[in-house]
This record gives structure tokens, C-alpha cells and sequence, in this order.
């Protein structure tokens, strides 16, 4: 596992444009903490750095939701982003392919509730933890 972050729903906006000034493609995000603590949120400030323009609800439902997004130096990349609340296991997760796309070099995964896939996650993959601000 790569570099672990640890932040809150206050830190969101300055650790998005952090991020997202560092991206180049291929990057693996996996995003752990509580219900409410901010991984959507994250999901949705990084995705505005990307300029991303349409409407970013949670994929809790339908676990993945797919956006065409920019990088700074306008690079078009694929942004996937993963919700494996409701999952049981890996197997589960495989068949929605993100194998297949999670570290190309035109695409950025955030992946939330990673946790429950941790032991599968390639070795780059950067895992931010998310708590409730006091």
C-alpha cells in the first residue's frame, strides 16, 4: 500500500487541489472511513479540479459511476469511481472490471470502502482515511 492521508470533511477542498495538481494518470485512490465522514465529498471536490460538469451523486447503488475529467495540463483522463459499501467480497467487485482499468495511464480510480478489498489493491494504490471533524 502506498502513502496514507488521513483527513476530514474541513480538509477536503485544500487535499483536493493538492491532489489533483499531482496527477498524472494511473493513480489508484482507496477511500476508508464512516458513513458521513467525507469520501463522496472528496470524490466530488477532486472531480471539480478535473472539471468535471455534470452531477457526481454517490454510486451506492449502481458501485461505479464513470466521468470524462482534464488534468491541470488538460490531458483527457477517465475518471472511475467505486462505492463497494454494499459488496461481500472481491469476487464481487472483479466482475465490475475495475481489474481491468485500475492503474492505466488514462485514468484515475478512487475507490470507496476499500477496505474490504485492501488485500487485492495494487501496491500503488494510496489510501486516504477519512474521519468526523470534532
Amino acid at each position: 500500500m502506498g502513502k496514507i492521508l488521513n483527513t476530514t470533511l474541513n480538509q477536503i477542498p485544500k487535499l483536493s487541489g493538492q491532489i489533483s495538481d499531482k496527477l498524472k494518470g494511473g493513480e489508484i485512490f482507496g477511500l476508508d472511513g464512516p458513513l458521513g465522514s467525507g469520501k463522496t465529498a472528496f470524490v466530488k471536490a477532486l472531480g471539480k479540479c478535473l472539471n468535471i460538469k455534470q452531477r457526481m451523486p454517490s454510486p451506492t447503488f449502481t458501485l461505479m459511476h464513470v466521468f470524462s475529467a482534464r488534468l491541470k495540463n488538460k490531458k483527457p483522463l477517465v475518471l472511475y469511481h467505486l462505492d463497494l459499501y454494499r459488496l461481500k467480497n472481491f469476487k464481487e467487485a472483479r466482475t465490475l472490471g475495475l481489474t481491468e482499468f485500475w492503474g492505466k495511464p488514462n485514468t484515475v480510480t478512487l475507490i470507496e470502502w476499500a477496505q474490504k478489498i485492501k488485500k487485492y489493491l495494487p501496491k500503488k494504490t494510496r489510501l486516504i482515511k477519512f474521519k468526523h471533524s470534532i
